[in-house]
């Protein structure tokens, strides 16, 4: 197979990359080549989004597939242009679909309006959500043959977004941790090299639909347990931790993964199934606990997010001091 890859560089799209030059086949990546470098056994090719694509892009061959990240509609409506026969697989994102209550999925959920023109995906999730979800709808305007894939919260080695990192650091640690909400809140995460390896199946095999590229939904505690075993989980209520102004899912102040809820009860719980049954095969949690362990290791400089240590003693420390 003959594979176009609109990245190449970072995390996911350098893992479909690395995947699909393992299996044999000739990549050529197309990007800036400002934030990273592609695997070896890659060709790349030179390509700012923002302008038309150059003609080394095409050079008299031909693409059996695309595999597109793009957030920015213009971009995918110029690689749309540039390749316009090969089977596509476009990597969309849940945060495309409404209501962060609801896990409906594909033909169910209600998505955010579409946000046709390119704005800044930092300002919201919703200008971020909004703008993935132009880019479906011309990607399958143009080949209703293609594959839409909705990733969920992706991790593994090379997260940047030190979400899972945070606890999979933690994975040797003993003694009290604070485990954030309720045991029984419902999370679920994809290991890229999981994702990536998928995503190159749907571009060898053609395959075309709309998934959520998730794995199974888990309640928070059999998580936290699989990534600190030994630990001793003490389970603090969200209301505690929202009055003490400590913010959820990523950041400096953060406990990383956490939600509140219900108003996020359904992103991180949906359907897996379409996407098992279309191939998607998910490595044990353990292993990325300690795949991405060992990443962190050595990579001193790896970005993790959350709380400090300070913060989180002092947090059990209060939360305990209240008979809990």
């Amino acid at each position: 197979m003959r594979l176009l890859l609109l990245g190449g560089t970072q995390f996911l799209s350098r893992a479909v990359a690395a995947e699909a030059v393992r299996r044999g086949h000739v990549v050529v990546c197309a990007n800036r080549g400002r934030s990273g470098t592609v695997p070896p056994g890659v060709r790349t090719v030179r390509w700012d989004r923002a302008e038309e694509a150059p003609a080394e892009l095409t050079d008299g061959a031909s693409y059996d597939a695309v595999v597109d990240v793009a957030r920015h509609p213009s971009h995918v409506r110029r690689a749309l242009d540039a390749v316009p026969e090969a089977h596509w697989v476009f990597v969309s994102t849940i945060s495309v679909y409404a209501d962060d209550a609801d896990p409906a999925g594909p033909g169910k959920g209600a998505l955010r309006p579409a946000i046709t023109d390119d704005v800044d995906a930092a300002e919201s999730v919703d200008a971020y959500g909004g703008m993935k979800v132009a880019c479906e709808r011309l990607v399958l305007d143009e080949l209703p043959g293609a594959a839409v894939v909705r990733p969920g919260l992706v991790v593994g080695p090379g997260d940047p977004s030190g979400r899972f990192a945070y606890w999979a650091r933690r994975s040797t640690a003993t003694g009290d941790v604070l485990a954030p909400g309720r045991p029984s809140d419902v999370v679920q995460v994809i290991d890229v090299r999981d994702l990536a390896a998928w995503l190159v199946t749907l571009a060898e095999d053609g395959t075309g639909g709309v998934y959520d590229a998730v794995g199974a939904p888990l309640p928070i505690a059999d998580l936290l347990g699989e990534c600190l075993p030994d630990a001793n989980l003490v389970w603090v209520d969200q209301e505690f931790l929202e009055a003490d102004g400590v913010q959820p899912w990523a950041g400096p102040d953060s406990i990383p993964l956490w939600l509140p809820r219900p108003a996020y009860d359904g992103m991180l719980a949906h359907d897996a199934g379409p996407a098992l049954a279309a191939g998607l095969t998910p490595r044990p949690l353990a292993e990325t606990t300690r795949d991405t362990r060992a990443w962190l290791d050595a990579d001193p400089a790896a970005r993790i997010g959350g709380i400090t240590a300070e913060r989180e003693a002092d947090l059990l420390s209060r939360w305990g001091s209240q008979g809990f």
